[in-house]
């Protein structure tokens, strides 16, 4: 059983070095490295040459068009039984493909994904930020955590899937949460998707709050777009961050104009998420991080999702998004 894990770059020098290392350092080399360049001002190449006499890895400079394309120019060129997707901000534990090959065997699957995790090495905003991506008490129970409120959906930062998928289904779409509509593709082909929890990857996510903010508020425009895709796809869990932030704003609301005690709810589930935090992290700073990173994770999310739900569904002007999308590569 051979892997080709296929990682798209745009301008991050530091973080391939970090992730090849990783590469380096794994119990078993049962793998190949396709690192494409889509475009960068400040290429990786340096870093590439400086693991690959430790590091099986392939590196391919393309004009900027976007991660989906790079991945799909990736794919072209892999040899593996099996493609990895990571994201270059992780870092692979050293056990990752050792532990991969033996749940296959015991455990087919078409397609899988992992969990993700925050290194002890990372700074504590992106450890707060982690926790807020990653708890029950934020949306957490949807991303492959111990408890799930939808059916799981691999995402690329730690995906994977075998070439018999890749023949039938195609390469990624240009698109915001290419991965859900690959993963939704990939389940309507009828091929098996499971979660591996056992193999986690350390993801940095964005180091600081107004660039999480702008990842999640994109997640949640794209989640219309993956409505009018597929229209059974919109479940009711995917509401609840938007429901949050309407409810967040009428207590607060009511909180100036009525009454005071209507900040409570608010107050309530904000010491939930400190004391959630605490707990599982143990450090003080990371839980008071974690409070403010939830709230931008849940309102940035639902705001998205607010602004793409008004200008798509109720003002009809996304009726026409499957031709919005420019499918390069894939089917």
């Amino acid at each position: 059983m051979r892997f080709s894990i296929i990682i798209p770059v745009y301008n991050r020098l530091d973080e391939v070095d970090e992730l090849l290392e990783s590469l380096a350092h794994q119990t078993v080399h049962n793998f190949e490295t396709i690192i494409v360049e889509d475009g960068s001002s400040a290429p990786c190449q340096e870093a590439v040459e400086r693991w690959q006499d430790k590091v099986d890895v392939k590196y391919f400079y393309k004009s900027n068009e976007g991660r989906s394309i790079a991945r799909n120019y990736g794919l072209e060129r892999a040899t593996g039984d099996y493609f990895i997707f990571f994201d270059s901000d992780c870092v692979i534990p050293p056990t990752y493909f050792e532990t991969l090959e033996k749940v296959l065997a015991e455990r087919p699957l078409d397609c899988f994904g992992g969990p993700d995790a925050a290194h002890e090495s990372f700074t504590t905003t992106q450890k707060a930020i982690n926790y807020a991506m990653t708890s029950f008490l934020t949306t957490g129970g949807i991303r492959g955590g111990k408890i799930q409120l939808e059916k799981f959906v691999p995402r690329t930062f730690n995906m994977g899937y075998s070439r018999q998928v890749y023949d039938r289904v195609g390469g990624f779409r240009e698109m915001f949460s290419e991965d859900i509509d690959m993963s939704t593709r990939i389940r309507q082909a009828g091929f098996s998707i499971g979660l591996i929890r056992e193999t986690p990857v350390y993801h940095k996510r964005r180091v600081d709050f107004r660039k999480f903010f702008r990842q999640v508020y994109v997640f949640g425009m794209s989640r219309i777009t993956l409505k009018l895709l597929y229209p059974d796809s919109l479940k009711l869990v995917h509401t609840l961050p938007a429901l949050a932030v309407v409810a967040g704003v009428v207590c607060v609301v009511l909180g100036i104009v009525v009454s005071p005690w209507w900040f409570l709810p608010i107050g309530i589930y904000l010491l939930a998420i400190f004391i959630g935090a605490l707990i599982s992290t143990g450090s003080l700073v990371i839980a008071t991080k974690a409070v403010p990173a939830s709230i931008i994770q849940i309102g940035g999310y639902g705001t998205g999702f607010i602004k793409a739900f008004t200008h798509k569904i109720l003002l009809g002007r996304g009726r026409n998004i499957a031709e919005e999308i420019e499918i390069r590569r894939g089917k």
